[in-house]
């Protein structure tokens, strides 16, 4: 039986990388599913590793709709993400890079789109919170796919347990006591869905293995919920060091964020403490995407653990 062509795009990134191995590495998907690993770069080293395992490299770029057309030929089901800009106009780009995708897509005949999307606070509060527009954007373009001719199901990612490396990471202690702090707006209650981002091939991989049960669903993908004081006791534990979670005032946090991101980072903290990430419904949502994994997911201590996380 001839395989179904499977692309994906952004092949060296994290959820790309992630859902391009798991399907070349799981025994029944990689008998489904040929791979057509997409980037902009096919000398970096991911894509010769993915090279290795059977893939066919293709350069193509979503700014170039020019290269599009020969990336998506002969394709059936594709993945595909766009990028937040940190630089601004990121609805503008994102938009402009998802409608050149999805025009190319239709012309070459794909039958299964699963878009990287994202939860809707402008739509979750009812138009309170209008900045976080990072996340806007990619349920606008959800929106847009779905009243396409084409199947569809869509992944959205919670918070990255890769962000405990940067904007999430403790800090020491002002007083110099060898204790460190992790602060932002959440109440001590807040949960926040946290995920391996590298775990993307599990869910997309469920998708692949029976598209029609997923077709026009939405996955809330994330391990689990965790409080930050639930967080700061695993990195204790697992460093050996004293974390502790501080509720800071919102205009004392606001003046820490980028000047250039600061509206929409604390509006998405806002969202998170106020109304949560994925809604009112979150937690069924976590729940119920939780069970559609197609292999065990990585919680935040054995992340950490395989990160030998540490602070400093």
């Amino acid at each position: 039986m001839s395989k179904s062509l499977f692309a994906v795009f952004g092949a060296t990134g994290n959820q790309g990388n992630s859902t391009a191995q798991f399907v070349l590495n799981d025994p029944e998907l990689s008998q489904r599913y040929a791979v057509r690993a997409i980037s902009r770069d096919t000398s970096n080293p991911k894509m010769q590793d993915l090279k290795s395992k059977g893939a066919e490299l293709v350069q193509a770029d979503l700014d170039d709709p020019s290269s599009l057309p020969a990336a998506l030929k002969g394709v059936e089901f594709v993945f595909f993400m766009t990028t937040t800009q940190y630089q601004g106009n990121t609805r503008e780009i994102e938009t402009r890079q998802a409608k050149s995708f999805c025009e190319a897509a239709l012309a070459q005949s794909v039958k299964y789109i699963i878009f990287s999307s994202m939860s809707h606070p402008y739509k979750i509060t009812k138009g309170v919170l209008k900045n976080v527009e990072h996340f806007d954007d990619k349920a606008e373009i959800e929106q847009y796919i779905r009243t396409l001719p084409v199947k569809s199901a869509f992944f959205a990612p919670g918070s990255f347990m890769q962000n405990f490396h940067s904007r999430m990471k403790p800090r020491p202690s002002y007083t110099g006591d060898g204790t460190y702090f992790v602060a932002n707006i959440g109440n001590s209650d807040t949960k926040y869905p946290l995920i391996d981002i590298t775990d993307t091939g599990k869910w997309i991989g469920a998708i692949l293995a029976s598209p029609e049960e997923y077709e026009g669903k939405f996955l809330a993908a994330a391990e689990g919920l965790y409080t930050m004081d639930e967080a700061c006791a695993i990195i204790e534990k697992v460093t050996g060091k004293t974390v502790k979670y501080q509720q800071l005032p919102d205009e004392m946090f606001k003046g820490f964020l980028p000047e250039g991101m600061r509206e929409p980072l604390y509006e998405m903290f806002v969202l998170q403490r106020d109304y949560g990430y994925y809604g009112e419904t979150m937690e069924e949502q976590v729940a119920w995407a939780r069970e559609q994994a197609r292999s065990k997911l990585i919680g935040l201590e054995e992340f950490l653990r395989r990160e030998k996380y540490t602070v400093e």
